[in-house]
This record gives structure tokens, C-alpha cells and sequence, in this order.
């Protein structure tokens, strides 16, 4: 699988922006990336308060890294966008877009790295989690796929060279 995102570094940091086509409608799509028991599928264990202002929350224990933020857009079926970033640490603004279409949804994601951080690791960390997503949508959840990861996370780096 070759990367899908699009980069666009700047002064501040790096733009990643992400599309896959997932064959669902954009309801059950939404409902995956909202809800606490199916964010657990492809994400991590934990809420999003489902409101501009709500909590979002997120527990990666494998990684150590937990999510503690502030949902900035919620336009139920259409946007959510919160930062993946915990208490004290820099802004790294997420944003998930549905858009329906004739096979399905088109999923796009945004994030932004901080300019010192590893840009090629975070675009690589979310394209797994989106292959995981598409997984839990055929009812059939995976692990990271971390060999997919590192494939990923060398030819972000390149990009980024």
C-alpha cells in the first residue's frame, strides 16, 4: 500500500491530509469515528463529548499516549475536529471530513504536526489507524499493522527529504 496523504510543510509545521473511499454510508462511517464503543475498534478507548466544546478523550495504552482535548467542529455526519494532543503539549489540530458519493464515503483527514516533530511518523500512525478503520467497518477489527506503518512511515520520510 503506497501512502495516500498529501504534505505541506510550512513555517510552523507539516499538513497532512489523507482521502480514502470507504464502501458505507457516511451514518455508519460517522458512528465509528464518534462512538466510544467503535472509536475502541480502529482508534483507541474513549469519548468525544459530541458538541463544539465537548471533551475528547482518548487512551492509546500501548503507546502511552493519551488524548486530552477540546472538540473545536462537530457537524454531525459532515466534520469532527478535535487536537490528538494531551495536557501541556503543543496543538496538533486532527480533522475527519465525510463526504457521500456514489460508492460510499469519501473520508478525509487533516492533521498538523508541530514543526519539530516526526511528521512522517504521525502521517504514517494515521494512515494505520484509517487501514484499521476500514477493517472495523467490514466487521472485521485489527491490530496496528505495524509492518504497514514503517512501510508508510519510510516513504513520508522521503517525501519529507
Amino acid at each position: 500500500m503506497a501512502k495516500s496523504g498529501s504534505l505541506n510543510v510550512g513555517a510552523k509545521g507539516t499538513e497532512v491530509r489523507m482521502w480514502r473511499t470507504l464502501a458505507h454510508p457516511a451514518t455508519y462511517v460517522w458512528e465509528m469515528l464518534t462512538a466510544p464503543d467503535r472509536l475502541a475498534q480502529w482508534l483507541a478507548p474513549g469519548t468525544i463529548e459530541p458538541r463544539v466544546g465537548g471533551a475528547a478523550r482518548l487512551d492509546f495504552k500501548d503507546s502511552g499516549i493519551m488524548i486530552d482535548s477540546t472538540v473545536t467542529e462537530f457537524e454531525p455526519v459532515k466534520a469532527i475536529a478535535y487536537s490528538w494532543s494531551g495536557p501541556g503539549e503543543p496543538l496538533r489540530p486532527l480533522r475527519f471530513r465525510l463526504e457521500p458519493v456514489s460508492d460510499g464515503t469519501r473520508l478525509e483527514v487533516t492533521l498538523r504536526v508541530p514543526k519539530d516533530e516526526d511528521a512522517a511518523r504521525s502521517a504514517a500512525g494515521f494512515e494505520a489507524h484509517i487501514e484499521m478503520l476500514a477493517a472495523a467497518l467490514e466487521g472485521v477489527p485489527i491490530k496496528f499493522p505495524f509492518q504497514l506503518f514503517l512501510e508508510l512511515r519510510a516513504e513520508y520520510k522521503a517525501a519529507l527529504a
